[in-house]
């Protein structure tokens, strides 16, 4: 029997999300991608990121949160949905790979958003990508709370000018070490080095993508195996 308060939880279920696909789709391993706060799922940095990984042999399953996939819909600019919206929306897309060997992560707030249901969705590993670590210019207002107790094996790749959190403010955090932190020399939030560095940004991409790649590749299939996923 069909009633009105299940008419109502239908009409507020988060709605499975389109993906965007790169690499073969007989990969051992799937990394379920977010975008940050401003961007869409195809942004030049994820559309470098992600068909880089692809490249090694490892599925990428990008994503858009309800907010960003209603402006691709109408063009209009929105805020980021609510913190719940947004971690509905990551189980959501979590779950469609549920009982295959999957690992998430994001850019900036959807490598927050990752970090808060890795260990409920049950990935393998979680990559972040520049994560905000604290409001630029507000390190005592730190976004670490929940890391202390995180569980699954974590990458956070960061670039050393990253206004969200710089090697001398993340030092302080004292993260367990089963987080690893990857950094990026000169980088900034999107790793992209001064001129005065020497550095490319694509040199600086090409860091970030072969350290996910090579931290995926262990850690991932690793506990995966101890999980007993295919």
């Amino acid at each position: 029997m069909i009633t009105a308060a299940t008419e109502k939880a239908k009409s507020e279920a988060v709605a499975v999300p389109d993906f965007l696909f790169d690499g073969p789709k007989t990969a051992k391993l799937t990394l379920i991608l977010a975008h940050g706060a401003g961007a869409p799922m195809d942004n030049a940095f994820l559309e470098t990121f992600a068909k880089g990984v692809a490249k090694a042999g490892i599925r990428v399953a990008r994503f858009e949160f309800p907010y960003m996939a209603a402006r691709r819909k109408d063009g209009k600019k929105r805020p980021p949905d609510s913190a719940s919206k947004l971690l509905d929306a990551f189980r959501a897309a979590a779950h469609v790979f549920k009982g295959k060997r999957f690992a998430i992560g994001g850019k900036s707030m959807g490598g927050r958003i990752a970090s808060m249901v890795a260990d409920e969705v049950g990935a393998t590993a979680l990559v972040c990508l520049g994560y905000p670590f604290h409001p630029p210019g507000n390190p005592k207002k730190s976004r670490t709370e929940h890391l202390y107790a995180l569980k699954t094996p974590t990458l956070i790749v960061q670039g050393t000018r990253d206004p969200f959190g710089k090697p001398n403010e993340v030092k302080a955090f004292a993260l367990p070490k089963r987080i690893r932190i990857r950094w990026i020399e000169d980088g900034e939030h999107s790793f992209k080095p001064t001129r005065a560095s020497g550095r490319t940004e694509a040199q600086a991409l090409a860091e970030a993508i072969d350290a996910a790649v090579t931290f995926l590749a262990t850690s991932a299939t690793r506990r995966g195996r101890r999980n007993g996923l295919s």
